[in-house]
C-alpha cells in the first residue's frame, strides 16, 4: 500500500479508481472517447498532428493526471456557486472584462446556463485527449476573516465543496475533487470530517485571496484533523494576480513549514513561480517566491510529502528563467506534477507561447503548432506545450511520470 502522504495514494481515492480498471462504455455515459480523440488530431495540420504524437509516444496508455483544474459558476441549475456581483457590471470594468475573457474562453455563451456549459465544454475538451485524463476539479471557499465572519466584499467567486464532490460522482474516472475549506469558517472541522467521509483527499486554499494564514498556530486543530483523515493540501504559491487578492505575503512558501511539520502533505501550486516574499529565515530580506519553493522542495525534512504542481508557469506574467531550472533539476521531477489551471491556458492573454520562444524553450515551427492545437483544444494545448518544452541547453524534457496518474 503507498504511503499515506504520496502523490499515489493523494491521487488514488475512489474517484480515481473507479476510472482506472474499467472506463466507462456506455455510450450515453462514456467518459473516453476514442471517436473525439480520432477526430480531434486528424483535423489538424501534419505538423501540429506529429506535435500531438509525441507529446504522447511515451505514455503507452497510461491515464494522465491534471491537477489543478478550476470549476466556476453562477449558482446555474442547483451548484451553489457564487460570482462576486463585480463581475457582471460594466461599473467595475476591469473584474468584468476579466470574467467575460474567462467565461467565453471556457464555452460559456448564455449566463442562465453558466455552470452546465461550463462543465460541458470541460468534459469535451477532456474526452479529445488521446489518452484517458483526470481531472482534479477544485471547489473554492469564500474569504474569511480571523473571527470566522464570512466576507462577500473579497469574495470574487465561490464553488462549493458539495457541488465538486457531486461532479465526481456523476464522472468517476474522469473527475477527482478537491474541496476548498477555509480554516476560519465556523464548521471547518465538521466540513473536513463530511468530505472526507465522501472520499475527497485534497483541499485547495488560495491564501493570497481566501485570507488564510498557512503559518497561524490557530489553524493547528485543521492541520490535525487532516492529518488524521490522511488529507493533503494543495495550496497556492507565489503573488496571484488572476483572483483578486490583498495579502500576497501568505503566498509565501515558506508559510507551509507548518501543516508539514503537523504531518499534512502539501502540494504547492505554481513552485512560486511569480512575486517576491520577506525570507522569513534571513530577517530584513526578501527573495523570489520560486528560490523559496525551491528551498522548501530541498529540505530533506519534507522529502517524502512535499510535492509542486506546474501550472501556469508558462503564463505570460511568470519568470520563464524558472522553467530552465526546473528543467534542470532531474531530482525533482519525481515531486512535480502536471496542472493546467484550466480555464487560463483558454484566455489568449494568460499563456503567451511568443515569449517562451524568445526564452529558447520552444521554437517558432512549434510554437505555430501549437497555436493550432489551441484553436482546436485549449485543454489538449497545455498538455502538449508543457511537454514540449526544452532546455535549449541539454535537450531535456519535462518526463511522463510528471503527467501519469501516480
Amino acid at each position: 500500500m503507498p504511503s499515506q502522504t504520496s502523490l499515489s495514494f493523494i491521487f488514488g481515492g475512489p474517484f480515481a479508481a473507479a476510472g482506472q480498471s474499467a472506463p466507462a462504455s456506455a455510450p450515453e455515459n462514456s467518459e473516453t472517447r476514442p471517436d473525439a480523440a480520432r477526430s480531434l488530431v486528424q483535423a489538424l495540420g501534419p505538423g501540429a498532428r506529429a506535435l500531438v504524437e509525441r507529446a504522447f509516444a511515451d505514455i503507452e496508455g497510461r491515464a494522465l493526471l491534471d491537477s489543478h483544474v478550476h470549476i466556476i459558476g453562477m449558482g446555474t441549475g442547483g451548484s451553489g456557486a457564487y460570482a462576486n456581483p463585480k463581475l457582471l457590471t460594466w461599473k467595475h470594468p476591469a473584474s468584468h472584462v476579466k470574467a467575460s475573457l474567462i467565461l467565453k474562453a471556457a464555452g460559456v455563451t448564455d449566463l442562465a446556463l453558466a455552470d452546465e456549459q461550463y462543465v460541458g465544454q470541460l468534459l469535451k475538451w477532456a474526452q479529445e485527449f488521446p489518452a484517458p485524463l483526470a481531472l482534479a476539479i477544485l471547489g473554492f471557499d469564500y474569504h474569511y476573516t480571523k473571527d470566522g465572519a464570512k466576507d462577500l466584499g473579497k469574495t470574487e467567486f465561490y464553488v462549493p465543496d458539495e457541488y465538486i464532490v457531486r461532479l465526481a460522482e456523476l464522472h468517476p474516472g474522469r473527475m477527482i475533487p478537491v474541496v476548498s475549506i477555509h480554516p476560519y469558517a465556523p464548521d471547518a472541522l465538521e466540513r473536513l470530517d463530511r468530505c472526507a467521509k465522501a472520499g475527497a483527499r485534497l483541499v485547495k486554499w488560495l491564501p493570497n485571496a481566501q485570507g488564510m494564514d498557512p503559518l497561524d498556530p490557530d489553524v493547528d486543530p485543521f492541520y490535525q484533523t487532516m492529518a488524521r483523515h490522511n488529507m493533503a493540501l494543495l495550496c497556492h504559491t507565489g503573488g496571484e494576480t488572476s483572483v483578486s487578492s490583498d495579502a500576497q505575503r501568505l503566498g509565501n512558501p515558506l508559510r507551509l513549514r507548518r501543516p508539514l511539520d503537523l504531518g499534512v502533505a502539501v502540494i504547492m501550486a505554481h513552485v512560486g513561480n511569480t512575486g517576491s516574499n520577506d525570507d522569513l529565515d534571513n530577517p530584513g530580506k526578501r527573495a523570489s517566491n520560486f528560490v523559496l519553493a525551491l528551498r522548501m522542495l530541498d529540505d530533506p525534512r519534507y522529502r517524502d510529502r512535499l510535492y509542486s504542481d506546474i501550472s501556469m508557469i508558462t503564463g505570460t506574467s511568470r519568470n520563464h528563467r524558472d522553467i530552465r531550472i526546473l528543467l534542470e533539476r532531474a531530482d525533482l521531477f519525481p515531486r512535480l506534477i502536471n496542472g493546467s489551471d484550466y480555464p487560463l491556458p483558454a484566455v489568449d492573454v494568460a499563456v503567451s507561447p511568443i515569449l517562451l520562444q524568445f526564452a529558447g524553450l520552444i521554437t517558432d515551427e512549434e510554437r505555430r503548432h501549437l497555436a493550432e492545437i489551441r484553436r482546436k483544444n485549449p485543454l489538449l494545448f497545455d498538455f502538449v506545450l508543457k511537454r514540449t518544452l526544452k532546455n535549449p541547453k541539454t535537450g531535456v524534457r519535462f518526463p511522463a511520470s510528471m503527467f501519469t496518474l501516480p
